[in-house]
């Protein structure tokens, strides 16, 4: 696992991809935060980042499945598929593998971010006064969306030999994930809070407010883990 890790990670850095997904999250960020009238903290009055971890998940949305979109459809269109599982390594090994090297990547592009946490903890009236506790949650919560996202565009790439179709059912799909649920909840009448706990953003909500609950880690867990077993049961059948 450690090898198709090392390999996967290398060849993120050694593209262009990885410096793209990582300049553009910061600079798409960087903009919402401090730039645009409508979401600037500075014209908002308030020191917190309630911009990042609002929009930092519809712009993984569409970053991520450009990360994973590569992952296996590259290894089919190449034919190097075969030649990988012929490798002395299990299928969880290689899925695995590729799930942990898109995850770094994503959580090396999230990193940067707390020069923003900090930032706005100096402009703070007076200083520091910004909900660290909810500032935390928000972070282990995007980091799990991440995670889930990562598992996603997995899984569809593990179906299809084509890159573009895989970036676009793993965003399209991201997308449902995330808020699809809590969109037919308002359209449902008294079952409606039962629909959207069952949706992504319920949870992501939940984490954000500073209580890292257990109940939404295990959400976030359960679903990613059924997505990479989903991934490395088709990758297995290739084999036979």
């Amino acid at each position: 696992m450690i090898q198709v890790f090392k390999k996967e990670f290398n060849s993120f850095l050694n593209s262009l991809i990885g410096y793209i997904v990582i300049g553009a999250f910061l600079t798409g960020i960087g903009l919402f935060i401090w730039v645009f009238p409508d979401t600037s903290v500075l014209d908002y009055g308030f020191a917190d980042l309630d911009t990042l971890f609002s929009m930092s998940p519809y712009v993984f949305i569409f970053l991520i499945p450009a990360i994973t979109m590569k992952s296996f459809a590259e290894e089919k269109k190449m034919g190097t598929l075969e030649l990988l599982l012929t490798k002395p390594l299990s299928d969880w090994q290689v899925v695995l593998g590729k799930f942990l090297a898109a995850f770094a990547l994503v959580m090396l592009a999230l990193i940067p971010t707390v020069i923003y946490y900090y930032s706005i903890y100096q402009l703070g009236n007076p200083v520091g006064n910004i909900d660290s506790a909810g500032v935390m949650g928000s972070y282990i919560g995007l980091a799990l969306l991440a995670m889930l996202f990562c598992s996603i565009g997995l899984f569809v790439s593990s179906l299809t030999a084509n890159q573009i179709i895989s970036f676009i059912l793993a965003a399209f799909l991201s997308f449902i994930i995330y808020s699809g649920l809590d969109s037919i909840s308002l359209l449902v009448g008294s079952s409606g809070l039962a629909i959207k706990q069952l949706g992504v953003l319920y949870h992501y909500d939940s984490l954000s407010k500073g209580l890292i609950d257990s109940r939404d880690v295990i959400y976030f867990i359960t679903i990613t883990g059924f997505l990479l077993l989903t991934t490395r049961v088709i990758i297995g059948s290739r084999q036979w």
